[in-house]
């Protein structure tokens, strides 16, 4: 059954998400029309992880929302999912530690690392525990990146857009999805099992442009609500 759930989440995610953007549509004077997928980051004051691990916490935390077996059966979580994916798929990053990051895990979504990612609503319906939490002070060093896996897909960004720790988790979140929505059930099913593997690598332009001509890469192209042009390719993910 569990199989079952899985290939109804995954066959959700590939017919209603589209790349391009301009696919959909909101207004902003009906709140209920903009949705947005609410990601909490654990950042204690001592000791934080490093921005690598927490992007690549990001997108895998993103995509298991998407996939995870109660996306597959009627309920709150895949009409959630179901509403986000019909209009503009907004992500929100948010700053949590101590209590705050242990009040929210009570809450709709997954974990992974030092990521929460919930299951999305309209903005206007963000529960309390979550919408306390602060949108600024994501921002993180680059510091130590985490070991490549050469068996792993990549999702790449482009560096020379300087994007916030936040606005950076909010893409490579995208990126999974786009991946995992691009790919046929079986490939997605062994993807998970292992748990959604990645390497997350932040590239210089010219770098991150290679990787998106290569065959098969998968853009996301930015909506421009914040820090970066409409249109502009954040991220791109490759198998």
């Amino acid at each position: 059954m569990t199989d079952q759930y899985f290939t109804s989440a995954h066959q959700l995610l590939q017919q209603r998400v589209s790349g391009d953007y301009k696919s959909r549509a909101e207004d902003p004077e009906d709140p209920s029309t903009v949705q947005a997928m609410q990601i909490a980051i654990n950042l204690p004051k001592q000791d934080p992880p490093s921005r690598n691990a927490v992007l690549n916490d990001a997108a895998r935390a993103a995509v298991a929302v998407c996939l995870d077996p109660r996306a597959g059966q009627e309920g709150f979580w895949r009409a959630g999912l179901d509403n986000w994916y019909s209009h503009r798929i907004r992500k929100v990053a948010r700053r949590a530690r101590n209590k705050a990051w242990e009040d929210v895990q009570a809450l709709p979504g997954v974990t992974i690392g030092s990521v929460r990612a919930f299951v999305p609503s309209a903005v206007a319906d963000v529960p309390h525990e979550i919408a306390k939490l602060q949108i600024k002070g994501t921002e993180l060093e680059p510091g130590e990146e985490l070991p490549l896996d050469a068996a792993a897909p990549l999702v790449a960004l482009d560096a020379s857009l300087q994007m916030s720790a936040g606005k950076a988790a909010a893409q490579v979140g995208h990126a999974s999805m786009l991946l995992a929505a691009a790919r046929d059930t079986a490939w997605v099913r062994q993807w998970a099992d292992a748990g959604f593997p990645l390497n997350v690598r932040e590239l210089p332009r010219e770098q991150f442009a290679e990787i998106a001509a290569r065959p098969g890469a998968v853009p996301v192209r930015d909506a421009g609500f914040t820090e970066v042009a409409p249109g502009s390719i954040t991220a791109v993910a490759i198998a």
